[in-house]
């Protein structure tokens, strides 16, 4: 079994969990209480209480077949890293991100298409983007909310061993430093890995390796998104709530609540570190191999039988706020 190597605090964003495989046997012990999936083909009404919040950004990625998302809103990550950053984007994916249309562009049918490709080398290649804006956060005494709608690449078996789909964001102060994770914080709306019926939503923060946020593993919870995360669309949410005496961090599936994080739950200056800053920027990228899937299969992915073609929809990310 591959072993998941510490990283040092700023050197890597998303590398984790060689504690997963634990964590699937917890996992299948959901089953019986599974949360209800939303209908494939119907596009989810906004958060309860809609006339409390404000929608205050989106992206409906309603563009033509083959074109992609607009500059003014998003940035292209490409390549293996940010200049200076890890390598590897940190996490030891191997997929080289491209602007390519081939690996991203709108279906023609209203979603995103992110989309992993392997040439006759071998080499792979994939995308990852990332907003522009860096201060999605709470107002004062207020709540955020952040959701998408999003199709998991339709692909499980030995043919999924080394995809990784996710729809995260990081605090804004990562943005040109690329040395201060996990203390600028990390929120993981959703991930999964190899293909299997599960999602993942997980805080960041504090220290690493350690600290009072379990790096580099995080503090997650899970979910069987109603019985399979592979049966078409479902929505993903995260609330960071204000209005109370103590923050709250909330995530979702297709409206059920399944995961949560109280200030409380952590020491004052690492709650100020995540918390007391500009903002977050929303990401959404499909890796191919690395710590996180070699960890949860138990071998290095991709493997020869990893299966290219497949993508990630994205039907639309809205922010909302109160």
């Amino acid at each position: 079994m591959s072993t998941v190597q510490p990283s040092t605090a700023g050197a890597a964003p998303r590398r984790r969990r060689h504690l997963l495989i634990a964590a699937l046997g917890a996992c299948a012990a959901l089953g019986a209480s599974a949360l209800a999936a939303t209908d494939a083909g119907a596009d989810p009404a906004p958060p309860e209480a809609a006339q409390e919040w404000n929608l205050t950004w989106s992206d409906e990625f309603d563009g033509a077949a083959g074109s992609q998302p607009s500059t003014d809103d998003w940035q292209y990550d490409l390549g293996h890293g940010y200049p200076g950053g890890p390598d590897n984007w940190g996490t030891g994916e191997i997929a080289a991100h491209t602007d390519d249309p081939s690996n991203i562009a709108f279906d023609g049918e209203g979603h995103l298409s992110i989309t992993a490709l392997r040439d006759e080398a071998g080499a792979w290649t994939s995308a990852r983007i990332e907003t522009a804006r860096t201060d999605f956060r709470p107002g004062e005494g207020g709540a955020l909310r952040v959701e998408g709608r999003l199709q998991l690449p339709q692909v499980t078996g030995d043919a999924a061993l080394g995809y990784w789909p996710a729809f995260w964001a990081l605090g804004s102060p990562y943005r040109g430093n690329y040395q201060n994770w996990p203390g600028v914080g990390e929120f993981d709306f959703l991930e999964n890995v190899n293909g299997l019926d599960w999602a993942f939503g997980t805080l960041h923060c504090g220290t690493a390796p350690g600290g009072p946020c379990n790096e580099n593993n995080g503090l997650a919870g899970e979910t069987y998104c109603g019985g399979s995360c592979h049966d078409g669309f479902h929505t993903y949410a995260f609330e960071w709530d204000e209005s109370g005496e103590t923050a709250q961090l909330r995530w979702y599936v297709d409206d059920e609540q399944y995961h949560s994080i109280s200030e409380a739950d952590l020491p004052a200056d690492t709650w100020a570190q995540l918390a007391d800053h500009a903002g977050y920027f929303i990401l959404l990228n499909l890796a191919i191999g690395g710590a996180f899937p070699d960890g949860v299969s138990g071998t290095v992915t991709p493997t020869a039988a990893t299966e290219p073609g497949h993508s990630m929809l994205v039907d639309f990310v809205r922010v909302y706020n109160r």
